[in-house]
């Protein structure tokens, strides 16, 4: 039963009710204020907090003049938040969309809601909140699942054992959507096996951000629907398919359904996180096709209408982590009577995620594939990313070189004032600084004026902290694996506030490589116990349930610290999530990254190491790969081209080893008369002002307006105010596609320099082009040109656009540009033909390009 507060707290219920105190210090200490004790036992919670203070504490409270004074002061600070004008209002423009639709499987905002299980969903939550610190209208889409991912503990061999508690939504920080009239806001799916599957929708507040979080279990569906929001990433093929339905489809449903009942706008961009959300197309053609309320468009038409304001962002350098299905599986929901979007062919459907390119298995329907071509915008998350993306996804553009492939990159970022410890904000403000803790941009440039001192005394009351939860996580995990209490008073040696301190956590697929420190043990071993230089290691890290070789590499890693010999420099701590993070990564001074290359998409632990101080030691893999530049860390040389796997794990173990023992433990205990290891502070200051302005997410949610939301809310306005301007833009691409076997470079020809040419000349270049039933509107003739490669390819290459000179029978015609000769070296170039429509997001859209034979 909830609580009745008192009226002069009331605002308890406020603070309570929006996910901001999970990243606001100054909510929290409200809260701490309420009752220290329940405070912490209930794990930082407040809504467990207040349903566990008695109530003799609320009404001592309630006179309180002191607390109702800071209370107040709290609400203000929300009120302002809210309602105040921010970053989106000032510097958006014009052109940025006046609402956004974020579809995520999973969010990862704070421990008390356990709805994520790895990156994906921290970059979810951390999208979220930086959208609420710059004013950005998104309003995100999830599921809420019954049991969350899973609680990890370890039995007394070190095998990962999961547990699937039940969250009570009463005692989560979230609301039910309710009609008018007060009964429960609820969606429908048609599915093939019997009746509608139904959802209830939640809203939790996120700032100023709602989400809405759509749950099955409610008593108008039979079991087996009741458990489709069970848990996060579970059950067989047909289960996954049913959330991803009630994700996509129903996800749009419910923005519909909060749209009505609270006025809010209706999104003009919508943004697929990952291809779990991507029948949401699906559903918005539905919408175009059988419209009650409009005029009802074909298929092409509204695919092109949806296409226009849809963001897909793919995640996953690596083709298992990508959701496939059994082509009969997408044939068996979408092709009967009871289709969960009736109206839409489901041949249509079945096109979308077919990989029907060279090395595509036919019997498969891949959900990353689907949400390609139902955006017109998509992007990885970093420019080694983007590339990788480019070479897997290059089969839907066969036509074009990888660097072609419209797949962008706009590189992850983290939400500072959740990652930053407390006590940096507080050092900026004891130097008089102004700084927000909603607005991080102002503490980079104060980093110089700390002293050395400072700056070490600050790391170590950190680390400090990190030792101690570490110590009784370490204890609460042995206790469970079979230890008695009387046996563990080694624990309360375990870990050293003065010693380097390495951290590693992170997911534990093979590719993360959570052993590779093993690769040696006797050498891990030395560098753990040198008696002058030691170093220590904590690390957590889950494995999907599913995965017993995950499993196995984490019980290698239990082993190992199981030794008494070497435990108090070495500890694995079970249930890696938000609550360990927080004090883990401040504490850390080395952030351990070694994946196998290229295989991490991003890697975002490190950047919430590096915001704290935290130098990063790691393969250039993701973003380290990017802004890597020889002084905020160290590169972990990477034996790429080597095929043989345990060479190569031998090879890049034996480089980090040496990395350690020669470079980062001797600077890190290289200390002046004071103490104070200068050399080491160096690379922490550099680290700070050089990462932290570009690690922020909201850095990267500025790119996404810039780059991929107000372009796509542009094209969206236009073709949703213009229905006609999308039919017609459904029939040409059908006409250039039908026209586009007769588009021929016939002739190229040039002209304007000897044989002896340089820099500077200029080389005229004619193209002789025949266009079939095509018109010069309908193409764009390009002259391709830069260095030549030892294998007569084109690299470094730059596009000039040509202009049709003159036109003749048979509509054919010349096409003429000027090239300026701007470097020495080797030159060559060529000429091609790709169709052109100002609607298009990209030269290589259609998939389309004539070069001369």
């Amino acid at each position: 039963m909830r609580p009745v507060l008192p009226e002069p707290l009331t605002a308890l219920g406020v603070l309570a009710g929006n996910l901001r105190w999970s990243w606001h210090p100054e909510s929290q200490d409200v809260f701490r204020a309420v009752d220290a004790k329940v405070w912490e036992d209930v794990n930082h919670d407040p809504v467990r907090l207040l349903g566990a203070v008695g109530r003799e504490r609320l009404d001592e409270l309630a006179g309180d003049e002191a607390f109702l004074q800071t209370l107040g002061a709290a609400q203000a600070d929300l009120d302002q938040y809210l309602t105040g004008e921010r970053w989106y209002a000032r510097k958006a423009g014009a052109d940025a969309p006046r609402s956004i639709a974020y579809f995520s499987p999973e969010y990862g905002i704070t421990a008390v809601l356990p709805q994520y299980s790895g990156g994906l969903g921290i970059l979810a939550g951390d999208h979220l909140k930086a959208a609420s610190d710059l004013g950005i209208p998104v309003v995100g889409v999830g599921l809420l699942y019954r049991h969350g991912y899973f609680k990890q503990s370890l039995s007394r061999e070190g095998w990962q054992q999961e547990t699937y508690p039940v969250l009570d939504p009463d005692e989560l920080p979230l609301t039910l959507l309710r009609e008018a009239d007060g009964s429960r806001a609820t969606i429908s799916i048609s599915l093939p096996d019997g009746p509608d599957l139904l959802a209830k929708i939640f809203v939790v507040n996120v700032g100023r951000v709602p989400l809405l979080l759509l749950d099955s279990d409610i008593e108008e569906n039979s079991q087996h629907y009741r458990d489709v929001t069970d848990r996060l990433y579970g059950g067989n093929s047909e289960h996954r398919l049913r959330q991803e339905l009630l994700l996509g489809v129903g996800g749009v449903r419910a923005l519909r359904a909060f749209s009505r009942i609270t006025g809010a706008p209706t999104p003009e961009v919508f943004h697929t996180n990952e291809g779990h959300a991507g029948f949401l197309g699906i559903e918005r053609i539905r919408e175009l096709t059988v419209a009650d309320d409009g005029p009802r468009l074909d298929f092409d038409t509204a695919l092109e209408v949806s296409r226009a304001g849809t963001v897909f962002t793919t995640h996953t350098p690596v083709p298992a982590g990508i959701d496939r299905f059994p082509r009969e599986l997408i044939e068996q929901y979408f092709g009967g009577g009871s289709s969960p979007t009736p109206g839409v062919p489901a041949d249509r459907v079945l096109r979308l995620g077919a990989e029907d390119y060279d090395g595509g298995d036919a019997a498969v329907f891949n959900m990353a594939v689907m949400g390609f071509r139902l955006a017109q915008r998509a992007n990885g998350v970093s420019k080694l990313h983007g590339v990788v993306s480019r070479g897997m996804f290059n089969g839907l553009w066969p036509a074009f070189d990888e660097a072609e492939v419209p797949i962008s990159s706009i590189t992850n970022g983290v939400h500072g004032p959740t990652w930053i410890a407390r006590e940096i904000f507080d050092l900026a403000r004891s130097r008089g600084a102004d700084v927000d803790g909603d607005d991080t941009d102002s503490l980079w440039p104060l980093v110089d004026e700390f002293g050395g001192r400072e700056l070490w005394d600050l790391k170590r009351t950190l680390r400090a902290r990190l030792v101690e939860d570490a110590r009784g996580r370490m204890r609460r995990s042995s206790i469970k694996r079979g230890s008695a209490p009387a046996e563990l008073g080694w624990v309360d040696s375990a870990l050293d506030a003065d010693v380097l301190t390495i951290g590693f956590a992170r997911r534990v697929p093979s590719y993360k490589r959570l052993t590779l420190m093993l690769r040696d043990p006797a050498r891990l071993k030395m560098l753990l116990l040198d008696p002058e230089r030691p170093i220590q290691l904590v690390i957590a890290g889950k494995a999907h349930p599913a995965d017993d070789g995950g499993k196995k590499l984490i019980q290698e890693i239990v082993k190992f610290a199981d030794d008494p010999e070497i435990r108090h420099r070495i500890a694995f701590l079970p249930n890696y999530d938000i609550a360990m993070a927080l004090p883990l990564y401040p504490g850390c001074d080395v952030w351990l990254n070694n994946p196998l290359r290229p295989y991490e998409a991003c890697g975002t632990s490190g950047m919430k190491a590096a915001l704290n101080g935290g130098l990063n030691l790691s393969i250039l893999d993701g973003w380290w790969d990017e802004w890597y530049d020889g002084q905020n860390g160290w590169a972990i040389p990477s034996a790429d081209g080597v095929d043989d796997q345990d060479r190569r794990d031998d090879l890049e173990a034996n480089a980090l080893y040496d990395l350690i023992e020669n470079e980062v433990a001797p600077r890190f205990y290289d200390v002046d008369n004071e103490g104070v290891p200068t050399r080491w502070l160096e690379m922490v200051r550099h680290t700070l002002k050089s990462l932290g302005p570009k690690v922020l997410a909201t850095r990267q949610v500025r790119d996404y307006v810039r780059d991929l939301y107000s372009p796509a809310a542009h094209t969206s306005r236009a073709l949703n105010s213009n229905y006609d301007g999308a039919r017609e833009l459904a029939a040409w691409k059908q006409g250039v596609r039908q026209a586009w076997p007769s588009v021929h470079v016939e002739h190229v020809e040039s002209a304007g320099v000897d044989d002896s040419p340089e820099v500077g000349a200029n080389l005229t270049v004619r193209a002789f082009v025949a266009l079939g039933s095509l018109s010069p509107d309908d193409v764009e003739v390009q002259v391709v040109h830069g260095r030549t490669t030892g294998d007569d390819e084109l690299a470094d290459s730059t596009v000039s656009v040509m202009h049709v000179v003159e036109s003749y029978d048979g509509n054919r015609h010349r096409f003429d540009a000027d090239v300026s000769l701007a470097r020495s070296g080797s030159f060559g170039y060529t000429v091609r033909v790709v169709p052109r429509n100002d609607a298009l997001a990209s030269v290589a859209e259609l998939g389309l390009v004539a070069v001369p034979a």
